[in-house]
């Protein structure tokens, strides 16, 4: 990666948090580490980035992204390797989709080097927050929001891109239970599903609270306008396990997210020579599978969740349940191959994990 047009500025914290760190039972998204990246797009160009300790911002009250929404994510995650190294998890894959969600909100692109360089030098500068324990990670947030001062719906002319981290245990800790949604819709056709915008998220907590209510974990979204095809899940992409075959909707839409973990399992299951179909999936026909006991495993796959076990699928008021455990044996396979992967343990085959 060339980054010799780069230069970046750096304040270091006389406060490092590190020492306060329960290792052993890290919540997840509720500790950050002692830094964060800044950078600013001004008169039509971005401008150098700086590091400086990690706190809080101040922000005009007519900020535009405050009123109008022109706000951006992406989550991914760095680990340690066995050797000490550290390596984050296909970051090329993470700038090239927000990109692509920048265009859809009408927002600045960065380039990719540009991107790369300032999670290079954050994860540098905060190396020792990434957890050497094997079954914890270092969750990275890169954001983006508009930042003009002014009352009036129209695009930006300012933003501001930070980066910040956070060490992380698990996000399920258990098998979870999902409900198939036929009412309430988290992207439309023409909208802005495919990117990762903040406002998808917001509109999708009404109807994970009221899911939630009634014991599920998250929510199996179908598309707006009939509700009989699957979508994805609230906070990952899905996969189902029907007759010896991986099935999962395609992302040839612009209602759902292109997930990267997802791609990283569709690859390495064909690597393995197990079929695999993205393809449009109807909710009968995922019921019917369900019903007739060949369905074997389903589960959720994304960068906080990496790869989530299904245990019951609810649809209608009935509730469908998975084998157990000892019937999980791919998505188990799955898992256990990505952490070796990210680990070091075994070779990177694919070129996934890239070094600080």
């Amino acid at each position: 990666m060339e980054t010799s047009n780069y230069t970046i500025k750096t304040t270091r914290t006389k406060h490092s948090k590190i020492n306060e760190v329960d290792w052993d039972n890290i919540p997840f998204g509720r500790v950050f580490s002692d830094h964060m990246l800044v950078m600013d797009y001004i008169d039509g160009e971005w401008k150098e980035p700086e590091i400086l300790p990690f706190g809080e911002i101040a922000v005009h009250p007519a900020t535009s992204a405050i009123h109008y929404g022109q706000s951006i994510f992406e989550g991914m995650k760095g680990y340690r390797l066995i050797d000490g190294d550290p390596v984050i998890f296909r970051p090329e894959m993470n700038a090239r989709r927000f990109r692509k969600s920048a265009k859809r909100l009408c927002m600045p692109y960065i380039p990719e080097d540009l991107f790369l360089y300032c999670l290079d030098e954050l994860l540098k500068f905060d190396n020792e927050w990434i957890p050497e324990k094997r079954a914890n990670s270092l969750y990275i947030r890169p954001f983006m929001f508009a930042t003009d001062s002014f009352l009036g719906i129209k695009p930006s002319k300012n933003y501001r891109f930070m980066v910040f981290t956070c060490p992380v245990g698990s996000y399920y800790t258990e098998p979870i239970n999902v409900k198939i949604e036929e009412e309430f819709s988290r992207a439309a056709e023409g909208g802005v599903g495919a990117a990762k915008a903040a406002g998808n998220y917001a509109a999708s907590l009404y109807p994970a609270k009221l899911s939630q209510d009634q014991g599920y974990h998250q929510l199996i979204w179908t598309d707006a306008k009939t509700h009989e095809y699957i979508e994805e899940a609230g906070t990952m992409n899905i996969l189902f396990v029907i007759d010896g075959k991986i099935i999962t909707p395609s992302e040839e839409t612009d209602t759902i997210l292109e997930g990267i973990t997802k791609r990283s399992v569709v690859e390495l299951v064909k690597d393995w020579g197990i079929p695999v179909e993205e393809r449009k999936i109807t909710v009968k026909e995922v019921v019917e599978a369900l019903e007739e006991g060949r369905m074997t495993e389903a589960f959720g796959a994304g960068t906080a969740a990496t790869i989530a076990p299904i245990k019951m699928i609810g649809f209608r008021g009935k509730e469908y349940n998975l084998p157990g455990e000892e019937k999980r044996t791919l998505s188990k396979r799955i898992l256990e191959e990505l952490d070796n992967i990210k680990s070091g343990k075994i070779e990177d085959r694919f070129g996934w994990i890239k070094r600080v």
